[in-house]
């Protein structure tokens, strides 16, 4: 599925629901940014996904089925991002992170940045939940390392990281 592709779900999906583009994005985007979504112009973050999805009171994987199918014409680095965030809403963490790593020296750094910070902190929590402090410290560190990166920086991650860093910190 190509940007094209994805925009039409989107669009299909908001008029299913009977809202308008201002209703949908809310405060969260505008609805110019919106528009160019939904006529394949600009490629959404994962953030943004999973915020439409859920406005759009479907299941955040639904948007992006099929994604393997990236066109070509975009460019690898275009492909690799559009698997990486499938992969993320699959919770696939380890392999979106994987995926994203390869977007930091392209012209996706900033997402690839974004998606790290969000695997790394998901995988912390899963770590911590299992007990296993060592990892969980690791990928809270690594979190709030991505989570400064690019104009998608995340307070909000750095802030949880922190926090999870310091109950392991508590427990020890």
């Amino acid at each position: 599925m190509n940007s094209i592709e994805l925009g039409k779900r989107i669009k299909e999906a908001r008029i299913a629901r009977k809202m308008t583009q201002s209703e949908l994005v809310g405060d969260f985007i505008t609805r110019n940014m919106l528009s160019r979504i939904e006529s394949g112009n600009a490629c959404p973050s994962v953030k943004t996904l999973e915020y439409l999805a859920n406005r759009l009171e479907l299941p955040p994987g639904s948007l992006m089925d099929n994604m393997d199918e990236a066109p070509q014409m975009d460019g690898k680095d275009y492909e690799t991002l559009i698997i990486c965030k499938r992969k993320y809403v699959e919770k696939s963490y380890s392999e979106a992170s994987e995926l994203a790593k390869q977007l930091i020296d392209s012209d996706f750094s900033d997402e690839g940045s974004a998606i790290l910070a969000k695997c790394f902190m998901n995988m912390a929590k899963t770590a911590a939940d299992k007990g296993d402090n060592s990892n969980a410290a690791k990928y809270a560190k690594s979190a709030m390392e991505f989570s400064d990166d690019g104009i998608y920086k995340s307070r909000e991650i750095s802030m949880e990281a922190m926090l999870l860093l310091k109950e392991l910190a508590d427990k020890n």
